[in-house]
């Protein structure tokens, strides 16, 4: 099952992040894959990012924060070995990141008219 967004699909590392355990993506890592998991986590998660890790494309402490907490609010945990979420991007992380990347590079189009607002018929 390959990753589907815009953002996501053709990047190698993170398509391996999604299938392979050695292939997570940690602390310490850097590389266009960890930009575009801060751009993700920008976009659909709660904490910033620091300016400096974001141009350097590096996952540093205030990264891991972020991957934490959209961890914690989403109970992403592997229970087979966790009790609690890590600020690893792995399988679950990655997967869940990219369908809720889909979601906002995709907005819902409302049916009706061409400016996407249905409009009501006179009573």
């Amino acid at each position: 099952m390959p990753l589907h967004s815009k953002l996501f699909k053709d990047d190698q590392k993170l398509q391996a992040c999604l299938v392979n355990d050695a292939a997570h993506v940690t602390p310490g890592a850097k590389g266009d894959h960890v930009s575009k998991i801060q751009k993700a986590i920008d976009a659909v998660g709660d904490k910033v990012i620091d300016a400096g890790e974001v141009s350097s494309k590096t996952y540093g402490a205030s990264t891991a924060a972020a991957v934490l907490a959209y961890k914690k609010k989403r109970s992403i945990i592997n229970f087979s070995y966790q009790t609690q979420p890590d600020n690893i991007v792995g399988k679950m992380t990655i997967d869940t990141l990219d369908r809720e990347m889909l979601k906002v590079e995709k907005p819902p189009v409302l049916a009706g008219s061409s400016c996407g607002w249905k409009q009501k018929k006179p009573v």
